[in-house]
């Protein structure tokens, strides 16, 4: 009877019985999630592995660039100028060991097997996060590129501000606030900010803008 007994209940357990049922089902469940979880972890280190191939190449780029640079600055051997002082020894220096770093980074993130890596990375660069991350590249390389040098300081830094807070707060936000509040709100913090960066600078610390 005994041995009845457990047989019964080891058959109400597991295929049928309401509590057993439950207890497979949520086994089940903790097993799908776990299944899941450790699929987007997977995923989300071969995306970190393609953008770190990137990185690695844009920092080898920018390494040789800058070392080519630095390499061709007049040496000044006319003024008996030192070969451990002449101008181009520092940024030679720090090119050459941003170099390496992105060559080292670039070995390390291609021996990483990451299937799936740059579909998801393109997935990734399609999103409102990445769009965010671009427009403050664009704002940044506009106004060291091309608004320094034709407008005064002032006035670059009064309209990467502005440029900055309105495309922030309205075309990029979640819930963007009434526009024309969001003008005048700029406005004024870009005239403060501008205005206040130029005089601190030029007036306090004595240092030439251009």
């Amino acid at each position: 009877m005994v041995r009845g007994s457990i047989r019964r209940a080891a058959i109400s357990t597991f295929d049928g019985g309401p509590q057993g049922s439950g207890a497979v089902k949520a086994t089940i469940s903790r097993d799908d999630e776990l299944r899941r979880s450790s699929a987007a972890e997977s995923l989300e280190a071969a995306i970190r592995a393609r953008a770190d191939v990137l990185m690695a190449l844009v920092l080898v780029a920018l390494g040789v660039t800058i070392f080519y640079f630095s390499w061709t600055m007049p040496r000044l051997e006319n003024r008996h100028v030192h070969p451990a002082t002449i101008p181009g020894l520092v940024p030679i220096l720090l090119s050459a060991a941003l170099t390496l770093c992105g060559l080292l980074l670039l070995w390390r993130s291609t021996r990483i097997a990451a299937p799936g890596g740059w579909s998801g990375l393109g997935a990734l660069l399609g999103t409102r996060a990445a769009l965010r991350v671009g427009v403050i590249l664009a704002l940044a390389f506009l106004h060291t590129l091309v608004l320094v040098g034709w407008l005064p300081f002032w006035a670059a830094a009064m309209a990467f501000i502005f440029a900055f807070i309105v495309l922030f707060e309205t075309w990029l936000a979640e819930e963007p606030p009434n526009f024309l509040s969001t003008i005048a709100w700029a406005l004024g913090i870009a005239v403060v900010g501008g205005g206040g960066i130029s005089f601190v600078f030029e007036r306090i610390f004595l240092v030439r803008l251009p």
